[in-house]
């Protein structure tokens, strides 16, 4: 089987549907996070997930991006950019999560205690080391691209537009939480989860519309070869 650019994206809307999926799946019942927790199978199956999620919107994005570089222009360009840098460096901190934090949890709990605290927008009573600026730049490249990247999306008019605006509200709606603190912080990722599956499918059904497209023009021109009476 050939393998061809309309391939390649209709697999990149396939990804970006599954990282929504996944996304909205491992938010559910969502335990408490501690020490204590990091050593369950619990947490590296909802870690598996994550990492998992992070790499396969990485991929949809790419694919978004790549089928319309020349309608998003150059917001599209720096938006991707810092969109992708968000979910690299959001892989990078659920596999450090995932595969590291266990291992350290007995000796050192209120260093896992830490890392825990800032990864849910809360603060470290100790020092955590790099960590802290990677989820640092993990947070605003992750907001900040997104929100980018969105606008970018609404302003081709490729794929679904009320998807691009779903995504810059998910980049807009964790400001809430300095108004709102009591509200459970794991429902600002719905909005990014929905706007991804939404996202996904409208590339992926645009890509299979342009291939019955061709299918059909291909099929015309062998009924009708040029220059036949």
């Amino acid at each position: 089987m050939p393998i061809t650019a309309t391939k390649l994206t209709r697999a990149a809307g396939l990804s970006a549907i599954a990282a929504g999926l996944l996304f909205t799946a491992v938010q559910i019942n969502h335990p408490h996070l501690d020490a204590t927790f990091v050593t369950t199978t619990e947490w590296t199956v909802r870690q598996g997930m994550k990492v998992l999620m992070a790499a396969l919107a990485l991929v949809g994005i790419t694919g978004m991006y790549l089928r319309q570089t020349k309608e998003t222009g150059v917001l599209g360009l720096l938006g991707y950019v810092l969109f992708s840098a968000g979910y690299l460096a959001m892989l990078s901190v659920e596999t450090i999560a995932m595969v590291v934090l266990p291992s350290i949890a007995e000796s050192a709990p209120g260093y896992v205690n830490d890392v825990l605290a800032v990864s849910t927008n809360g603060s470290a009573a100790g020092d955590i080391g790099l960590i802290q600026p990677l989820i640092s730049f993990m947070g605003i490249a992750y907001l900040g691209g997104g929100l980018l990247f969105a606008i970018a999306l609404f302003r081709a008019k490729i794929l679904v537009r009320w998807s691009a605006v779903l995504l810059a509200v998910g980049a807009l709606a964790p400001i809430a939480i300095l108004v709102l603190p009591q509200i459970n912080f794991r429902l600002f990722a719905l909005p990014n989860a929905v706007a991804l599956v939404a996202l996904g499918f409208s590339l992926w059904r645009e890509q299979r519309t342009v291939t019955g497209q061709s299918v059909h023009k291909a099929a015309s021109s062998s009924l009708h070869p040029a220059g036949a009476k």
